[in-house]
C-alpha cells in the first residue's frame, strides 16, 4: 500500500506510518494542482488544508481513503469522493487545545494592541500613551457561537481570565450550559447583543454557511472585538468587512475568503489595510502538541483500515439506505457460501445495499446480514436453505424503519 502526504507532518508520524510496512510517498509541498495530476498507485491521501478536487479523485484510480489530518473536510470534494467509492475521515477534536490557545492570543492582541506595539518598536518608535489605554479582560462577557471540543476549550481559558461566557450552539441546551457555567442564549443574534468579544467556533456546513450574518454583526456593540479561527464561510465577509472598516467593531481573524492555497508567497487582501484587524496566516492547528496529537490519529486511521479493512471517523457513510428488508442468513464458514446467496439474489434482481458477516468462536459457523432493496419470494428463500451443506438457516425480517 501506498500512502502519499501532501503536507506537513511531524516526522515522528511519517516514521510510524512505515512502521506499518506501507510506502509513504512524503510530498509536504504539494499544492492542488499537482494531486489534480493523480496519484500514480497511491492508495490513501492524507492532507492538511491542501484541497483534494474532483480532478484529482478522477485522476487517481488506485486511491480508497482520504484523510484529513484535523476536522473541517470543506477543502475536500466529498460528493465526488462518494461518487468513486472512496472513505473521506478526518481527526476531530485534535487541534482544540491549540485553536482554543490562538483565539486567546488574538483577543489579548486586539485589546493591547499587541501587533502595533511590536511594529512601532522595530521602527524605532515609544508610545506608551497610546497603547496604555487597554479596556482589559476581565469581567468582559465573551460570546461563543459553537459549544464543541474547541468551543469548550476557550470557555475553560475564558474563565481564568475572569470572563462571563454566554454561548450558543445547535445541540446546547439550558441543563449543558449550566453545567459547563455558563449562560445559554437563544440564538446567534442573543449572543452578538450580550457580548463584548464575539468568537465562532463552527464547523462549516451548508446550514452554517454566513451564520455570521450582517444583522449578527450590526448587533454587537461599538468596540466590540471579533474572532474567527473557524472558517471564513461561516461569516458574511463583505459585512464584516464593512463593519471593520467603519472602526465601529475589531476584529482578529486566522481565516479570510483570499487566504492563498500556497504555504508561502505573496498576498493581497482588502484586510491588509485596515488598522483595526489583525489576521494571523491560517495557523489555529499549528502547534506541536496539537501536529502530533493529529499526525498520531492520521496513523491510527492508516492502521485500522490496512489491518481491519474498517475506516474510523468515516464522514461520508451514508447514514442509512431504503433497503427495506434484512436476510439473515447463518452458514458454515467455507469458501463460495455468500457468493452462492448472492447469486441467488443477483438472478432475481434484488441489490443487497449492505452487508455483514460475522465469524463465530470456533470459525465454523458464521452470520451474515445483508440488507435488500426488495422483498425476495418464497422461492429463492427455499433455493438457499436447499443449500443444507451451506446454509444452516435463512430469516427474512423487515428493516428498522428510519424516522
Amino acid at each position: 500500500m501506498i500512502v502519499y502526504i501532501a503536507d506537513k507532518l511531524p516526522d515522528e508520524a511519517i516514521q510510524e506510518m512505515k512502521a506499518l510496512g506501507v510506502e509513504v510517498m512524503y510530498q509536504p509541498a504539494t499544492g492542488s494542482e499537482d494531486l489534480d495530476a493523480g496519484l500514480g498507485h497511491a492508495m490513501v491521501l492524507v492532507v492538511r488544508s491542501t484541497v483534494v478536487s474532483e480532478t484529482c479523485i478522477r485522476n487517481s484510480p488506485e486511491l480508497t481513503l482520504i484523510i484529513r489530518a484535523g476536522a473541517g473536510v470543506n477543502s475536500i470534494d466529498l460528493n465526488a469522493a462518494s461518487e468513486y467509492g472512496i472513505f473521506v475521515a478526518n481527526c476531530p477534536g485534535k487541534n482544540s487545545i491549540a485553536v482554543a490557545e490562538l483565539t486567546m492570543g488574538l483577543i489579548l492582541s486586539l485589546d493591547r494592541y499587541l501587533p502595533d506595539n511590536v511594529a512601532d518598536f522595530r521602527q524605532g518608535r515609544w508610545d506608551k500613551t497610546t497603547y496604555s489605554k487597554s479596556g482589559g479582560l476581565f469581567g468582559k462577557v465573551l460570546g461563543i457561537v459553537g459549544v464543541g471540543q474547541i468551543g469548550r476549550e476557550v470557555i475553560k481559558r475564558a474563565r481564568g481570565f475572569g470572563m462571563p461566557v454566554v454561548a450558543w450552539s445547535r445541540s446546547l441546551t439550558q441543563e449543558a450550559a449550566g453545567e459547563l457555567g455558563i449562560t445559554y442564549a437563544e440564538s446567534v443574534e442573543e449572543v452578538a447583543e450580550s457580548c463584548d468579544i464575539l468568537s465562532v467556533h463552527l464547523a462549516q456546513t451548508p446550514e452554517t454557511k454566513g451564520i455570521i450574518s450582517a444583522k449578527v454583526l450590526s448587533n454587537l456593540k461599538d468596540g466590540a472585538l471579533f474572532i474567527n479561527t473557524a472558517r471564513a464561510g461561516v461569516v458574511d465577509e463583505e459585512a464584516l468587512y464593512q463593519e471593520v472598516k467603519s472602526g465601529r467593531i475589531r476584529a482578529g481573524l486566522d481565516v479570510f475568503s483570499e487566504e492563498p492555497e500556497y504555504k508561502q508567497g505573496e498576498l493581497k487582501s482588502r484586510f491588509s489595510d485596515l488598522d483595526n484587524t489583525y489576521v494571523s496566516h491560517h495557523i489555529g492547528a499549528s502547534t506541536r502538541q496539537a501536529q502530533l496529537a493529529v499526525a498520531a490519529d492520521a496513523v491510527d486511521i492508516v492502521r485500522g483500515y490496512l489491518r481491519e479493512g474498517k475506516v474510523r471517523n468515516w464522514l461520508n457513510r451514508c447514514e442509512h439506505t431504503d433497503a427495506p428488508w434484512k436476510l439473515v442468513v447463518r452458514h458454515y464458514d467455507k469458501p463460495g457460501v455468500l457468493a452462492n446467496v448472492m447469486n441467488e439474489l443477483k438472478r432475481a434482481d434484488i441489490n443487497a445495499q449492505e452487508m455483514e458477516n460475522v465469524i463465530f468462536e470456533g470459525k465454523v459457523t458464521a452470520c451474515c446480514t445483508i440488507q435488500l432493496d426488495a422483498n425476495p419470494d418464497g422461492l429463492i428463500l427455499e433455493k438457499i436453505r436447499a443449500r443444507k451443506d451451506e446454509v444452516i438457516s435463512a430469516v427474512l425480517i423487515p428493516a428498522t424503519p428510519t424516522t
